[in-house]
């Protein structure tokens, strides 16, 4: 047991400060607030919708509070607020049951800042964060990429609810099994399902991250990529792209799929005639992102157009990911960029830095 986890329980038996049934809201509040932003990462992870698991996280803290007489200390008020929050996702989910389009898209799915997902707490005092390496670090990335997202996204509640809470949230078979009222035996088969299921659809080459250097021949072909883009050269961009690149546009449907048919999509839609371009570097689901804007003359600055998140493997673009401009606010990047100084919009630029 960690430090923090001791110093959790010991604060939570401070909480009856009115006698017995009667707990202090604010300390209650402030403990379970402690828990809220890897409360909503496994929310984002369970609805695909960053604005659905902001829905589900207050849902959860209102029932923990309802709740708080039957927190009883035999788990950490972690677990606790973790099984709350499972069961307001699958209570969620039964509600309305959206199913991925055609294509295999999923029209909901939405962004998450790096901004944020960086806020996620690493215990020192837990073995488990102490000894995390390249290799923990790599998973905790690929839970979180877009790819993964959509994969998940396929599975039914409960066998997805089962991988999130064995695979990334690493909880053993009893706990999940007595979460979700069913035998361990029955737990351990969903998850057998759930993992072949997200094979079916996850992409064929899904490279690990794998150290310094492939990361930095990945900033340099996003840099590149960046370049060619904001001066909207499509011959460029092409030469950076898989043979089988995957370009999608949640929640407008359709999934364009091949080289030759991304490009004859960006000509036919009139992207190689823009102007007036430039381009803010950040980061979404650990992923590189590029948020575009374009000069509006009347408003004398560059105005928000779209957030292209990128999916690199074996050194070229393998998949975009483009979120319009509505998803700006919660991805915390700048909303207009102004004109510098009385420059004109001239030749497109980079401006590098994260939100």
């Amino acid at each position: 047991m960690s430090a923090d986890t001791r110093l959790e329980e010991r604060d939570m038996s401070r909480v009856d400060e009115g006698g017995p049934g009667e707990v202090d809201e604010p300390a209650f509040s402030g403990l379970a607030q402690q828990h809220r932003r890897e409360l909503h990462v496994h929310c984002y992870r369970m609805l695909g919708s960053f604005e659905d698991a902001e829905d589900a996280v207050q849902e959860t803290f209102l029932r923990a509070w309802r709740r708080r007489e039957t927190f009883e200390g035999r788990a950490t008020l972690r677990a606790w607020l973790y099984r709350i929050a499972t069961n307001t996702c699958l209570d969620l989910l039964a509600k309305r049951r959206p199913q991925p389009a055609t294509g295999g898209e999923v029209p909901w799915l939405q962004p998450y800042p790096d901004r944020l997902l960086d806020e996620l707490p690493v215990d020192p005092a837990d073995p488990a964060d102490r000894a995390a390496g390249p290799e923990s670090a790599a998973v905790a990335r690929e839970t979180i990429e877009l790819a993964y997202l959509v994969a998940v996204q396929h599975l039914a509640p409960r066998p997805r609810a089962v991988l999130i809470l064995r695979d990334v949230v690493g909880w053993p078979a009893k706990d999940v099994a007595d979460l979700l009222g069913d035998s361990v035996n029955s737990v351990n088969s969903a998850l057998q399902r759930a993992r072949a299921g997200m094979r079916e659809h996850l992409p064929a080459q899904r490279h690990d991250w794998t150290g310094s250097e492939e990361d930095a021949a990945t900033r340099d072909l996003v840099r590149r990529f960046t370049d060619a883009c904001i001066a909207a050269d499509i011959d460029r961009l092409s030469t950076m792209l898989r043979d089988d690149v995957r370009c999608s546009m949640p929640p407008t449907p359709g999934l364009v799929v091949g080289r030759d048919a991304v490009v004859e999509d960006w000509v036919q839609g009139g992207f190689g005639e823009m102007t007036g371009l430039r381009a803010v570097a950040t980061g979404v689901n650990r992923q590189p992102a590029l948020a575009v804007y374009q000069w509006h003359e009347p408003e004398k600055a560059y105005l928000p157009v779209t957030i292209d998140v990128l999916r690199v493997a074996g050194g070229a673009v393998a998949e975009i990911v483009t979120f319009s401009a509505d998803r700006f606010p919660s991805l915390g990047v700048p909303q207009r960029l102004p004109a510098d100084g009385t420059e004109q919009p001239g030749p497109a630029r980079v401006d590098e830095g994260t939100a």
